[in-house]
């Protein structure tokens, strides 16, 4: 292909976990990527995640004897997602996977699983990697970006729209204000009719 191999002209994109993605390893390694296109992407912790919690307490003590254990065994037994709790079940244990694993593999629930109640020091290595909260110790990865877009619908499910715009306020928070920014009128789903608008933005940004 006929590219600009350097991170100058080289930009990162996805959405929800994608846009996580998109949103953070920019910061980790701007010597890599000098652009960002984030769609609906994880972000503000306690309000796209916080909410999951209660829901998997409770379905874990009504339902698996609050146990995880329990819930991966008949998890296998049956078609993947045949259960309404499955998602958030999933989710929780997805992201602390990502999250909150410690070195020898265990994987550390943020929560009680049997009464919802957070879990101090394992919440705080959750939100040691919200993409809000990074901004301030990543400052001038974020600030040597050529193009940053954000975007996310106003009526997602796991209210993402707010942690767009809180991320979106803490990059103005250390001078980053030359962004694209819209949040527009639509769910957490089918969403894909704007990935071309993010990509037009950041090939017109960093291909200069």
């Amino acid at each position: 292909y006929r590219t600009l191999p350097d991170a100058a002209h080289r930009g990162i994109q996805g959405k929800s976990s994608g846009g996580y993605g998109a949103m953070v390893v920019p910061m980790l390694r701007p010597d890599v990527w000098g652009g960002l296109a984030t769609h609906a992407g994880d972000a503000l912790f306690e309000t796209c995640y916080l909410p999951e919690f209660r829901q998997s307490a409770r379905t874990l003590r009504d339902e698996y004897g609050g146990s995880f254990d329990a819930f991966w065994e008949d998890f296998r037994s049956r078609p993947a997602m045949s259960k309404d709790s499955d998602g958030y079940l999933l989710n929780s244990w997805c992201m602390a996977a990502c999250y909150s694993t410690d070195p020898d593999g265990t994987v550390r629930l943020p929560f009680d699983p049997a009464t919802g109640e957070l879990i101090g020091e394992v919440w705080e290595r959750w939100l040691e990697r919200d993409p809000v909260r990074m901004v301030a110790t990543h400052a001038d990865a974020l600030r040597s970006m050529r193009a940053i877009y954000i975007d996310a619908g106003k009526r997602d499910e796991y209210y993402l729209d707010l942690g767009a715009e809180a991320f979106r306020r803490a990059l103005e928070g250390i001078g980053v204000t030359d962004v694209s920014f819209e949040l527009f009128d639509a769910t957490h789903m089918a969403i894909e009719y704007r990935y071309p608008l993010s990509l037009k933005y950041l090939a017109e940004r960093l291909s200069a």
